[in-house]
């Protein structure tokens, strides 16, 4: 096996696929799907052009997840591996950049990823004066170990796809400080318990800070009471999923009672918005929105359903908002239409 060849990583059971479409698109390239019986890798080798034909294959084939050009091999020995990475990256590296060592291993070895990545991580730091950087880095030296061989591969940082980027704003801080009052569903019981559920479900999905429940005078004790059964156990359900997934505690959204004009009168001083189609549409209201997002502690979003918000509120509410002009929006999708509308309105005007 040369220098001269090409790893692309592949979702499991796509190896043998995509080998074969290598083979279709360049055909003097040898394609070989699960290396020692590796998953989720396909061996590229007889490259003439390795940045050409690798720059080829990633925009003609997206079953392609990854693909890197190996700069280099070694046996899969941890001092072999060290002066590899170091005669090829350190020419690249100077002293103000920042590196990361990334390495995945595959067999039976005497030493972890981890210790790889902690000695070509010394090596290069003591040849270079480069600091490393996980996160952000300006370089990636890539280890690619298949049992008793060692793949170099270095790449740009920039490449690196990340889930919360550096200037990412979290949108669950702002969510925190959203109550959203929301008038209930009133049905048939069991209609009135499902549209509950999706309610819960997706206010919990945004963990928003809690959810009030508004109903106007009088209304049906028993559906309302589904309702509320359904909002609790959308919330717990979605809850228990954030519990086991989060890398951060996740918020358990507060629901509370209150008449919807009791409600409005006793927070008139804290900003309020109205989802409604009498509003003017998100997108002109950002600089306003983000000024009540800014100003209150708590910022109150107030939605119908089967019947919309009273027009008297209107007057109290600080702006009504029409998220979606000329379509109606079902119950529990107005909510998250609103969220998203609005936060996404608003995301470059905040703080993060």
């Amino acid at each position: 096996m040369g220098d001269k060849c090409i790893i692309v990583k592949t979702l499991l059971d796509n190896e043998k696929t995509v080998a074969s479409r290598i083979k279709e698109l360049i055909p003097y390239l040898d394609a070989d799907p699960l290396p020692e019986g590796f998953k989720g890798l396909v061996l590229v080798e007889g490259c003439k052009k390795p940045d050409e034909e690798l720059k080829l294959l990633l925009e003609n084939i997206p079953e392609i997840e990854r693909g890197y050009k190996v700069l280099g091999t070694s046996t899969a020995s941890l001092e072999d591996i060290v002066e590899t990475v170091t005669r090829i990256a350190a020419p690249v590296i100077d002293s103000g950049k920042c590196f990361a060592v990334r390495t995945v291993r595959r067999g039976r070895h005497e030493f972890t990823s981890i210790d790889v990545n902690v000695a070509v991580g010394a090596a290069l730091k003591e040849e270079t004066g480069a600091c490393v950087d996980l996160e952000y880095p300006d370089v990636v030296v890539g280890v690619e170990i298949i049992k008793d061989k060692a793949y170099i591969t270095l790449y740009p940082g920039s490449s690196i796809l990340h889930k919360y980027g550096k200037n990412k704003k979290m949108l669950h801080k702002l969510m925190g400080k959203i109550s959203v009052v929301q008038m209930p569903y009133i049905a048939e019981p069991e209609v009135s318990y499902k549209m509950g559920v999706r309610v819960g479900r997706e206010v919990q999905n945004f963990e928003v800070k809690e959810l009030v429940i508004a109903p106007i005078g009088v209304v049906e004790a028993y559906p309302l009471a589904r309702f509320i059964e359904g909002v609790m156990e959308g919330i717990n359900s979605r809850f228990t999923i954030q519990k086991k997934t989060y890398s951060r505690k996740p918020h358990r959204v507060n629901v509370r009672i209150a008449d919807l004009y009791q409600l409005v009168r006793s927070r008139r001083n804290e900003p309020i918005i109205v989802l409604e189609p009498e509003g003017d549409y998100v997108s002109g209201q950002a600089e306003k929105l983000a000024l009540l997002t800014r100003r209150g502690k708590r910022i109150n979003l107030l939605a119908g359903s089967r019947e919309g918000i009273p027009l008297g509120v209107y007057r109290i509410a600080d702006t009504v908002v029409d998220i979606a002009p000329g379509i109606t929006l079902s119950t529990e999708f107005a909510v998250v239409a609103g969220l998203i509308a609005i936060a996404t309105a608003i995301y470059d005007l905040v703080e993060p």
